[in-house]
């Protein structure tokens, strides 16, 4: 459903106004957010993106939903080449983030729902008839009161609910229960992984720095560092390739690539 080839991104930092004054002429640095990334999703699976802070997990996921360019690199979503067929890819796709800004917070869950359907070129009927699905799924409070008035884990539901307007194959997450309380958080990967995947049918692709969450929900992981993926696969064949019990918890195999 994924596949990513020799995808590489750098950014230029900026010149502080000290340099900007002092050294007016002196070369626009750069940093190396991803280095030569390759990796195939399958259909039909959780597949997390772990590791550290400034890894490069942000800046995967972005260029794969098409918000930003990789300087170099092929991209395929469901078939779709994403330069080419940027328009068919992105009607696949569904991003879902951790701190959700997108939403109206003045409109009520329900007029949020229904903007996001006119964007995606659904007809009214279409609009009623899949929020009524999707809030058989999601259970939302209250779907007529202001979205600032609801609770963060509300917030969350919604923010999935807008994501699942379009009825996207895969979605991307990032770092999705980042804001969660831990009641909350378990209950989101409940849902990704009872609803979302088993149920639905969706693949997944999520980004964690938790490796309790990326072992409780993936089925395969890739583990990121300094923009560079160090391994990716199943727990079980990555703790073979590293020489490791193949039952070595994931928290020891991360700390031997990434540590």
């Amino acid at each position: 459903m994924i596949e990513i080839n020799n995808v590489t991104k750098r950014f230029i930092l900026r010149k502080t106004l000290a340099q900007t004054i002092f050294h007016p002429l002196s070369k626009k640095k750069t940093v190396l957010a991803l280095d030569s990334v390759n990796l195939q999703v399958k259909k039909g699976e959780i597949f997390a993106l772990l590791g550290p802070n400034g890894a490069g997990k942000t800046t995967l996921i972005k260029i794969l939903c098409s918000l930003i360019l990789p300087d170099k690199g092929n991209i395929r979503i469901a078939g779709y080449d994403l330069k080419t067929q940027e328009g068919l890819a992105k009607s696949k796709i569904g991003l879902v983030t951790g701190e959700e800004r997108s939403l109206y917070w003045r409109l009520s869950g329900r007029q949020n729902l229904e903007f996001f359907g006119v964007l995606y070129d659904l007809t009214k009927n279409q609009i009623k008839e899949r929020i009524d699905n999707i809030n058989k799924v999601l259970e939302i409070d209250d779907l007529d009161k202001p979205f600032e008035n609801y609770s963060t884990g509300m917030k969350h539901r919604i923010a999935l609910a807008r994501c699942l307007i379009s009825n996207p194959e895969i979605i991307f997450m990032d770092e999705p229960t980042k804001s969660l309380d831990p009641v909350n958080a378990n209950k989101l990967r409940i849902f990704i992984k009872e609803t979302l995947v088993k149920k639905l049918g969706k693949t997944v692709f999520f980004s964690t720095h938790q490796i309790d969450e990326a072992s409780e929900l993936a089925d395969r992981i890739a583990i990121i560092s300094g923009g560079k993926i160090k391994e990716y696969g199943k727990i079980e064949d990555i703790n073979a390739r590293q020489g490791l019990n193949k039952d070595t918890p994931l928290k020891e195999l991360y700390l031997k690539i990434a540590g």
